[in-house]
């Protein structure tokens, strides 16, 4: 059996759904496919539920620490079980909602079932064929479990299986000092599990400024979360009551013993299995699908969008991609992937928010640069909120002044690097932000006196 359709989408993520509302409205017949649900990795096992709880963990932490208010709690309890329900039920609400969407939309055919691709036009699902002249894959990706020693050997945990526990670790072992294992290891120390952190590199988020891991390592710590780098042969041993965990370290302790193993060793894409092969989409030697500035894969007719082109691994990443293809195919405009300015937040606390280059990076490009740097202990926000780890950082070209990248590391810093990065979107000088009068007291209000604080460096 054979149905046609103007177009296909393969994936119900960010973009997939979206992109599909777009072309009903343009009065086009659509199908969308997804194998598992709707919305995909950010509402079910991502960004949704992951925050839901670092919130719960926040209210925990700050509850423990309101003497330092003025205020008296008694004693702080962790109803673990209500935690995961609160975070499951704000998925499952925004999963229903997408679903209410998709179903009230004319011309969209919604299937559920693996797709595979048959040739450049045509993909096979459930027993049938389905033939379309575009076809946009938003297939995401899943959690990479790095090959090592001993793996195959114990039970260990990915970010999917942790939003599935019961009860709180005794002893949780995250293996990866990256975002994602961050995230988990403080939510989970303030939940009441010991923690800690293995990362084969010599510091955290090693793609940051030393500065910034430095400060975040520091403030894990200093909420009893230990942390080992340089863990250079990782090996996995089954232990009583337990998982041991092989680190070459140059201190501490060469095994450590935890009850429960998190995996945030990376994300893979979820190209294979998808008959690329039989289309003659390309990929590269990690599986993303090579895309060009206009996410035009290798094959005329097919568009790849979010996480499995790896030009992105975010929410906001996969829901430009879609706004990219719409506006090129739908309203004649010219949009590039070589437009987007990156930007990006970890969701520890303080979060940290990033756009552009990091100060290594732009010493790369040779240019002559102004830097300023502002700790967040002189940050009146920070001070009256009580929360002063932290630091507020910018880099800029001296000739072009155009601010080249930027990071806030403290409360708020989520929120307020967003001056920042609208700025650059706007491609604007840094005087034209020189000069706005920010509101008191915020965070952002000290975005202009960073930059009358730029020297050359």
């Amino acid at each position: 059996m054979t149905r046609s359709f103007d177009a296909i989408i393969v994936g119900a993520g960010q973009a997939g759904p979206s992109l599909a509302g777009r072309l009903v409205a343009a009065g086009q017949k659509v199908a969308l496919i997804e194998r598992d649900r709707i919305g995909g990795t950010c509402v079910n096992t991502g960004c949704t539920p992951t925050k839901a709880l670092v919130a719960s963990a926040y209210a925990a932490h700050l509850a423990r620490r309101a003497g330092d208010y003025g205020i008296g709690t008694g004693v702080v309890t962790v109803d673990f079980a209500a935690v995961i329900a609160r975070a499951q039920a704000i998925a499952s609400a925004s999963r229903g909602r997408n679903e209410t969407w998709l179903a009230g939309l004319d011309g969209l055919t919604v299937l559920h079932g693996d797709a595979k691709l048959t040739g450049p036009t045509s993909v096979a699902v459930n027993g049938e064929t389905l033939e379309a002249p575009r076809i946009f894959l938003n297939v995401g990706g899943r959690p990479n479990r790095a090959p090592m020693p001993g793996l195959d050997q114990v039970e260990t945990l990915t970010n999917i299986e942790m939003l599935k526990l019961e009860t709180v670790p005794e002893h949780l072992v995250v293996i990866g000092g990256s975002y994602i294992g961050l995230e988990f290891a403080q939510m989970f120390r303030r939940f009441g599990s010991q923690v800690t952190i293995v990362e084969m590199a010599p510091r955290l988020i090693a793609r940051e400024d030393p500065a910034i891991s430095q400060t975040i390592r520091a403030m894990l710590e200093a909420e009893g979360i230990s942390v080992r780098t340089d863990a250079t042969c990782i090996a996995f041993t089954p232990r009583d009551g337990g998982i041991g965990v092989q680190v070459d370290c140059r201190e501490g302790a060469p095994e450590v013993i935890g009850s429960h193993v998190l995996m945030a060793t990376g994300r893979r894409p979820n190209t294979d299995g998808l008959g690329l092969d039989a289309a003659g989409v390309e990929t590269d030697e990690r599986g993303h699908i090579i895309v060009d500035d206009t996410l035009a894969t290798t094959v005329p007719g097919i568009w790849a969008l979010g996480d499995c082109n790896g030009r992105g691994a975010f929410t906001h990443t996969a829901y430009n991609d879609y706004e990219i293809v719409a506006a090129n195919l739908l309203d004649g405009d010219h949009r590039r992937l070589s437009q987007r300015i990156p930007g990006y937040a970890l969701y520890t606390d303080p979060p940290l928010g990033r756009v552009g280059l990091t100060e290594a990076q732009a010493r790369e490009t040779g240019r002559p640069l102004l830097i300023a740097t502002r700790p967040m202990t002189r940050v009146a926000r920070a001070i009256e909120k009580g929360e002063t780890v932290g630091l507020m950082k910018i880099v800029a070209d001296a000739e072009t002044r155009r601010i080249l990248g930027a990071a806030i590391l403290g409360v708020g810093g989520d929120e307020a690097i967003h001056g920042v990065l609208d700025l650059m979107s706007a491609d604007q000088p840094l005087d034209a932000l020189r000069w706005a009068v920010p509101i008191h007291p915020t965070v952002a209000e000290l975005i202009p006196t960073l930059l009358v604080d730029l020297k050359p460096a």
